[in-house]
C-alpha cells in the first residue's frame, strides 16, 4: 500500500510540484485554508488525525523585505511552526520534510557552502529560516531538512502580490522596458521547482539517511549572478533587451543580501544543469 503523505503548503509553486511528484503515494494535499500552521493546537489535532507516516512542509512566510517589519509573522510562521510539526510527526511517528534557503548562510563564504557549514543568517528571513531549522533538529530525529536556492517554477498565483518568480519577472519587464536592471554581485544556484520535487522524492523512495540536504540545479562554476541568470534567459527566449548591471548597494531593498551563499550538494543525486533546467521550464 503507498504510504500516506501530507504536503503543506500544497498550491503554492513547490507545493503544487510537490503534489504532482508523489502521484504514486497516497497524498493528502493541504494550504491554509485547511491548516492554520500559525496554530499549534490545530497541527496537533488535525495531524494527528490524520495520521500521515511522511509530511512535507512547503509553506513559508518567503517575503525577504516585508519580513523585516513584520519579523513576529516570519518567525511564526518559518520558525515556530517548524517546531511545531517537529514535535507532531516525533510523536505519531512520521517523516518530516522540511524547506529551507541559502538564506540562512551570510554569504561572506567565496567557495560554497555544504551540509555541514554553520548558519549565520544576516536579515529577518534568513533568521526565521534559521530557527526553524534549529527547532527541527531539535524536536524531531526522523527529517530531511533541505536547503534549495532561487526557486522558480509555474505560477499558481499570478496577479497576487508578490506571485511572480525571476524567470516570469524579467520577461514581464522586458515587454515594456527597452533596458533593465540587474544586480551581478550576489550569486547563487537558480533552482527549478519540478527538479526539486522530484529531488525530494528520491530522498524518499531512496531511504535516504535522515539530515541535511542541499538540492540545487547544478552550475560549472561557484554559482552564478542574478545578472548572468537574466541574460541567459533573454539569449534563451531570443529578447534583444539592455541589461544594465548594478551593485546590490544601489538597490532600494530593506533587507541586506548575502553576496555569495552558493550550496553544493554533496548527499544527493545531483540535478540537472540549471541551464537544462531553465531551458526545460521556458518550454
Amino acid at each position: 500500500m503507498a504510504e500516506k503523505i501530507l504536503i503543506l503548503g500544497s498550491n503554492g509553486m513547490l507545493g503544487r510540484d510537490l503534489v504532482q511528484a508523489f502521484l504514486d503515494f497516497d497524498v493528502t494535499a493541504w494550504d491554509i485554508e485547511d491548516l492554520d500552521i500559525t496554530d499549534s493546537d490545530q497541527i496537533v489535532q488535525k495531524i494527528s488525525e490524520l495520521k500521515p507516516e511522511i509530511i512535507i512542509n512547503a509553506t513559508g512566510y518567503t517575503n525577504v523585505d516585508g519580513a523585516e517589519t513584520n519579523e513576529e509573522l516570519a518567525n511564526q510562521i518559518n520558525g515556530h511552526a517548524v517546531g511545531e510539526l517537529a514535535k507532531t510527526a516525533s510523536q505519531i511517528d512520521a517523516i518530516l520534510v522540511s524547506i529551507s534557503t541559502e538564506y540562512v548562510f551570510d554569504g561572506q563564504e567565496k567557495d560554497v557552502y555544504d551540509e555541514t557549514s554553520k548558519p549565520n543568517p544576516i536579515n529577518v528571513y534568513g533568521k526565521s529560516k534559521a530557527l526553524g531549522e534549529e527547532l527541527l533538529q531539535k524536536n524531531c530525529q526522523k527529517y530531511y531538512l533541505v536547503r534549495s536556492s532561487w526557486l522558480y517554477g509555474k505560477n499558481p498565483q499570478v496577479g497576487k502580490p508578490r506571485g511572480m518568480n525571476f524567470v516570469d519577472l524579467m520577461l514581464k519587464l522586458a515587454a515594456k522596458n527597452k533596458q533593465l536592471e540587474v544586480v551581478d554581485d550576489q550569486f547563487g544556484k537558480p533552482t527549478y521547482t519540478v527538479d526539486l520535487a522530484q529531488a525530494v522524492l528520491q530522498l524518499i523512495e531512496n531511504k535516504k539517511p535522515f539530515g541535511i540536504y542541499h538540492l540545487v540545479n547544478e552550475a560549472e562554476k561557484l554559482g552564478v549572478s542574478w545578472y548572468e541568470f537574466a541574460q541567459k534567459i533573454f539569449a534563451l527566449k531570443n529578447i534583444t533587451v539592455d541589461i544594465k548591471a548594478v551593485k546590490t548597494a544601489e538597490r532600494p531593498d530593506k533587507a541586506k543580501r548575502p553576496e555569495h551563499a552558493v550550496l553544493i550538494n554533496t548527499k544527493a543525486e545531483k540535478l540537472s544543469s540549471w541551464e537544462d533546467a531553465l531551458r526545460e521550464y521556458l518550454k
